[in-house]
């Protein structure tokens, strides 16, 4: 039934008609909880409250699939306004983006003029960037975008999802450019020809790929909700002596919010992603797709309603 809740919600979140739905009405049934708000002001306000808490952030202004120059450009200059906001109030906050939503589906040219304005903003405000993974079939152009971006920018990392068979091989082709990568199990439904099927398998690759980069001595940020691999890169660092300057664990904005604050009391940095924007449907159906509990909330919300 998990699996059948988790492929229902995956296939809902491609749905470009309800896509279109969801920007109309808002933040209804429930998605308030995962995503900050619909303006740069509401998210400035819950970055502050996160890091008043000891909490630092990654923000995304939500979008995905553009198909116009147009819209690209206007979720280049949106991105542009996050970082400055970042800037003007000293908050403690990384940029996070997809490529998509910057027109890689349109051509190179585009999302690389947008991609370079962003990093020249964000350089200007020391802002460090990273750039989110997608779905397999985009996978190896990203890749190929940030390598080329890392040449003259030191503030872009990128994504590397566990469940990839291809994920290993990108660890070491990455390792040149001492690369500062957010590491996680993978939120797309892929063919069991590029993926792993099975749980295990992914929670092992992850493992892998965590104590890979780390023992190449790169900046690792451990994308996880997940207590056994929190507790796996616990034992990791202090038998290998990697300073906790080097690593961090990631959260969602919204998800175990308790035990965010309790990885900080005991001394590690932990950023949470905070998503903001009108563009949210698809990011909502992906967090209801990942954990049975989440649904059961919205579920109860609405019946409040």
């Amino acid at each position: 039934m998990e699996q059948i809740m988790r492929d229902f919600f995956l296939f809902l979140s491609k749905n470009k008609s309800l896509t279109k739905l969801a920007k109309k009405y808002g933040l209804h049934f429930g998605a308030s909880r995962f995503v900050a708000g619909e303006t740069v002001d509401l998210a400035v306000k819950k970055i502050k409250d996160l890091n008043e808490k000891g909490l630092a952030v990654t923000v995304d202004y939500l979008g995905e699939f553009v198909d116009n120059e147009k819209e690209a450009n206007e979720m280049a200059d949106n991105s542009i306004l996050a970082i400055e906001a970042i800037g003007k109030h000293k908050l403690n906050s990384q940029l996070s983006l997809k490529m998509t939503s910057m027109g890689m589906d349109i051509s190179e040219e585009v999302v690389m003029k947008n991609m370079r304005k962003i990093l020249d903003a964000a350089r200007r405000n020391d802002v460090f960037v990273t750039i989110d993974m997608e779905d397999y079939s985009r996978c190896e152009t990203t890749i190929d975008i940030f390598k080329k971006l890392r040449v003259d920018y030191e503030n872009v990392g990128t994504v590397i999802q566990a469940y990839l068979f291809r994920t290993e091989k990108d660890i070491d082709d990455l390792n040149s450019l001492n690369p500062n990568l957010r590491l996680v199990k993978g939120a797309y439904k892929e063919s069991e020809e590029v993926a792993f099927p099975d749980k295990k398998d992914v929670d092992e690759n992850y493992k892998t790929i965590i104590k890979m980069h780390l023992l190449n001595g790169n900046y690792t940020a451990v994308a996880t909700h997940d207590d056994a691999i929190i507790e796996y890169t616990k034992q990791l660092v202090k038998e290998y002596n990697i300073p906790n300057d080097q690593f961090e664990f990631q959260m969602l904005y919204g998800i175990r919010n308790e035990r965010q604050l309790e990885l900080v009391k005991e001394g590690y940095k932990i950023r949470v992603y905070v998503p903001y924007g009108t563009d949210w449907y698809g990011y909502f159906m992906r967090r209801l797709a990942e954990r049975p509990a989440n649904v059961a909330f919205v579920l109860k919300g609405m019946l409040k309603k």
